[in-house]
């Protein structure tokens, strides 16, 4: 076979390849949206106002905070937390496991308490902190 067909064989499997990779992406990326990343709510402003009622002891409210995931942990005792859901690891979304009071992070499962200490796995700190304050029965956070 001489040159210029092997060349042509390369180019049309370098095209078959590319186009097999796009196929791809098109459909692994709307499925790791949907499991990694938790529903937000449409509020991407500088302040976001929960009203205490909607969330139980030992429960979490994910939403969107300045354009990034956050949650808010209304832990076991009644006390609050206000924090960053993304991983500093990788950028991954944490999830609440009510269960166990912590957040997993599942793509490398690494775990924090609900304050966002790192507990275990590879984040190399915690979740950040976001100030709130609470009055009248409803937390703003920012």
């Amino acid at each position: 076979m001489d040159d210029s067909k092997r060349k042509f064989i390369n180019i049309c499997l370098g095209g078959v390849a590319a186009l097999a990779a796009t196929a791809f992406a098109a459909v692994t990326y709307p499925l790791f949206r949907y499991y990694l990343v938790p529903p937000t709510d449409k509020n991407s402003g500088g302040k976001t106002s929960v009203p205490l009622n909607e969330i139980a002891l030992g429960d979490a409210k994910f939403f969107e905070f300045n354009g990034v995931a956050a949650v808010l942990v209304r832990k076991q005792d009644g006390s609050l937390a206000a924090l960053s859901a993304v991983c500093p690891h990788l950028g991954c979304i944490v999830q609440w496991e009510k269960d166990r009071q912590d957040f997993l992070c599942p793509c490398h499962a690494g775990y924090f308490t609900a304050d966002g200490a790192v507990i275990s796995g590879p984040p190399p700190r915690a979740l950040a902190k976001i100030p709130y304050t609470l009055a009248n029965g409803v937390v703003t956070i920012g």
